[in-house]
């Protein structure tokens, strides 16, 4: 590729924040031929070999290596490319290496190898493929590129293991170019959402730079052309300009006594069409198309400067920038101004520190190790004592990154590192599961049918107790039955199966639907026994339900199966209306009675002494609100006002319904009522609940229990001279071991 610089004299390299990591790495033999051994291991099993981009294996190793020693990459470091590669073709590669070359050089080697694994797996699954069909429920590309971005923090324990993806993933790039061929969309996409932020992060712009470039490129092939074109076709003139001012300026810092360093910055097409994009600009209208840099000694000297450059050139009204009295929130300072020359063409100049340069080139991890460095100044090395705090800032840079990019905000390393973890489904897709997740917990992750047939587990591809918790990066494959559901035992938190609450709400409500269904059964049954009674078995039981006044069969067959709907109900529904009397062959409704209060202290209002009766479907008492219905020949049954099967009949014969209420003198007579309770099973249940009756002074004339895979459904029927005194045993019940409600039905 072109250099886009814009005149000769080069940026600083970013190798060091490399020797940050090299010496906050962990302990590794340091042997003087470690790496011509590698590659001497190395070349017999990769000379003959591609990856999957059609790269040889051995090339690529050679030029990420390259790549690694340009960087300042440690010998280490770069043997491990070579190992890296090996693993695929070794039957115990971790037991070989570690003969071979040590412990140390085999963790590095299959630490990286499973990360590489895990992106390739998660690009085909991203959108290598047409078909994507098996990714998990919901999951979409935008949330796997977030999952890679955060599989990537998760393995870079061992920072090497980050430098030794960004050498591979721009060796790879280089390949492409070279050879021309159609890269993977998603491969590209990688690279420029992932794996460019975090080189950036680190402060390692060379490849930052580059990735981006290459990556843009293979994405928009046509708008890069364009844009470099456009700085091709003014490149001669803009550098014999830029080499002029260049020269000028440090003339003058000079005469002026300010020891200047003073060179031009480079301009990245990405760079260039991000600006342009951001800001709504076209090409012509780039101040910074023509850039100048100006690093000085001091703080003071970087006004002085500003102030001759003023002097010099015509200031761009409304384009300088101070980041030294007012910082950028990730620390950066410098003077930004845009002046014209003498021909009226815009250049920008930024001006700053040794210091200010360090942390803007390198990151914080640079900064800090100047700082360290003190009044000797900054030699691009850490020393031993500054080790320690180098790496902490390189880790500080690693957290910052994640919540750029992800939008987490995770409070300190621990919290970020340790309360996740990824793994992989055998078709590619990254999963986030809790720490401690089991394959229980990955199965109701991926969907929840796969989480209630789930039968068994391979992990890596090797059978595991369902239990078993995960660690990042492996493969869970989840074996399943054709049908079924999940284990109670799975809800136990003292047998460990379960970890993610999302998991245990969904196996809660399997059990809670299964319980519905046996209810609805259960109703179904009685329904249907009914209508085979009254031979009525043509009848559609959506439109049964309907006539009641039901949105659906299964909600009648509920509230039959709970005992909250009277089968009489539907019993008089069915049956067809008795003829209406003749005056020859009319016989009373009622009868007349002496008493003022008829029997059960019921008052029939406005007309004296009728015959009178309580429903038993919802077994009305004092204080109940209720209402009247005159039936055929058994007189006037009294109702709660809130009784469903007196809404029906009063739709049916609005003309039939009475006022009714409660004589006013009602002595010491008794109701019975119905209490319905819900809980789950357990021994003494009954006992217990009779006894806040007992105590309570109410008799319990009936009790109907049913229990159905743990849950009891209890009615109990109790005599009561005032209704509102229920409440407070209900109350009373409802607060008992176990017990999920208790109400009057």
């Amino acid at each position: 590729m072109k250099s886009l610089y814009t005149d000769a004299v080069a940026v600083p390299d970013a190798g060091d924040v490399v020797d940050v990591i090299n010496a906050s790495a962990p302990a590794m033999p340091q042997e003087s031929d470690a790496l011509a051994r590698a590659r001497a291991f190395a070349e017999p099993l990769l000379s003959s070999e591609t990856l999957g981009t059609g790269e040889n294996t051995l090339a690529h190793a050679d030029g990420a290596a390259a790549i690694l020693r340009h960087i300042r990459g440690s010998d280490a470091m770069q043997a491990a490319v070579y190992l890296v590669y090996t693993c695929d073709h070794l039957h115990k590669p971790h037991e070989v290496l570690s003969k071979s070359f040590g412990p140390g050089y085999a963790d590095l080697a299959m630490e990286t190898t499973k990360l590489v694994r895990v992106q390739r797996m998660a690009r085909i699954s991203q959108g290598e493929q047409d078909d994507t069909s098996h990714l998990p429920q919901a999951q979409t590309a935008a949330a796997q590129t977030e999952s890679v971005r955060k599989m990537l923090l998760a393995f870079s324990r061992d920072l090497r293991v980050v430098m030794l993806r960004l050498a591979s993933r721009l060796q790879t790039l280089r390949y492409f170019a070279a050879t021309k061929q159609t890269v993977p969309a998603a491969l590209a996409a990688e690279s420029l959402h992932v794996f460019a932020p975090l080189a950036n992060r680190l402060g390692i712009w060379e490849i930052k730079w580059e990735m981006e470039d290459l990556a843009f490129r293979f994405l928009e092939p046509q708008t890069y052309k364009d844009i470099a074109r456009l700085l091709d076709e003014k490149r001669v003139e803009r550098e014999v300009g830029m080499e002029t001012l260049r020269n000028q300026l440090a003339g003058d810092l000079r005469q002026q006594g300010i020891e200047a360093a003073v060179y031009g910055r480079p301009k990245h097409i990405y760079s260039i069409v991000k600006k342009m994009r951001g800001k709504s600009l076209g090409f012509d209208q780039l101040y910074d198309i023509r850039a100048l840099r100006v690093v000085v000694p001091s703080i003071s000297d970087c006004y002085a400067a500003l102030s001759l450059v003023h002097n010099l050139f015509k200031p761009v009204v409304d384009e300088f920038d101070d980041y030294i009295a007012r910082p950028k929130p990730n620390g950066y300072q410098s003077l930004h101004t845009v002046v014209r020359d003498s021909n009226e063409r815009a250049i920008e100049v930024q001006i700053r520190t040794r210091a200010m340069h360090e942390h803007a080139e390198h990151g914080v991890a640079a900064h800090w190790a100047y700082k360290e460095a003190g009044s000797k100044g900054y030699g691009g090395q850490v020393t031993a004592n500054s080790s320690y705090d180098a790496k902490i800032a390189v880790l500080r840079q690693l957290l910052a990154w994640e919540r750029d990019l992800s939008g987490a905000a995770q409070n300190g390393a621990n919290g970020l590192l340790d309360d996740r973890i990824y793994v992989l489904t055998p078709d590619a897709a990254v999963l986030e599961l809790p720490q401690g997740a089991t394959p229980v917990d990955f199965a109701y992750s991926v969907h929840t049918s796969v989480g209630n047939r789930c039968r068994g587990a391979k992990v890596d591809g090797v059978m595991v107790p369902l239990h078993t918790p995960l660690r990042n990066g492996q493969t869970v494959e989840v074996i399943t039955a054709k049908d079924g559901g999940p284990s109670r035992d799975w809800l136990n938190p003292e047998l460990g199966y379960l970890v993610s609450h999302r998991a245990k709400a969904k196996v809660r409500a399997w059990f809670n639907a299964q319980a519905l269904d046996e209810t609805i059964a259960k109703g179904r049954e009685a329904v249907e026994k009914l209508l085979q009674r009254e031979g009525k078995t043509a009848l559609k039981l959506d439109d049964l339900a309907e006539r009641l006044g039901f949105n659906s069969a299964d909600a009648l067959f509920e509230v039959v199966g709970k005992d909250e709907f009277s089968l009489r109900t539907i019993e008089n529904l069915l049956r067809p209306p008795e003829p209406e009397p003749t005056a020859a062959t009319e016989t009373p409704v009622w009868r007349k009675s002496s008493n003022p209060a008829p029997k059960g202290g019921v008052l029939v209002v406005g007309v004296d002494s009728l015959m009178t009766q309580l429903a038993k479907c919802c077994k009305p008492a004092p204080p109940d609100v209720i209402s009247g219905f005159v039936t055929r020949g058994k007189g006037v049954s009294v109702h709660r006002a809130d009784c469903s099967n007196l809404r029906n009949m009063v739709a049916r014969s609005p003309d039939r319904v009475i006022d009714v209420a409660w004589g006013s003198e009602l002595g010491a007579a008794h109701y019975p009522v119905d209490v319905a309770v819900e809980a789950i099973d357990r021994q003494g249940l009954l006992r217990d609940i009779s006894e806040v009756f007992t105590k309570e002074k109410m008799n319990v004339i009936g009790v109907q229990t049913q229990s159905v895979k743990g849950i009891a459904w209890m009615t109990f029927t109790v005599e009561v001279n005032n209704a509102s005194r229920l409440q407070r045993v209900l109350k009373l019940v409802g607060e008992l071991a176990g017990v999920k409600s208790a109400r009057r039905r």
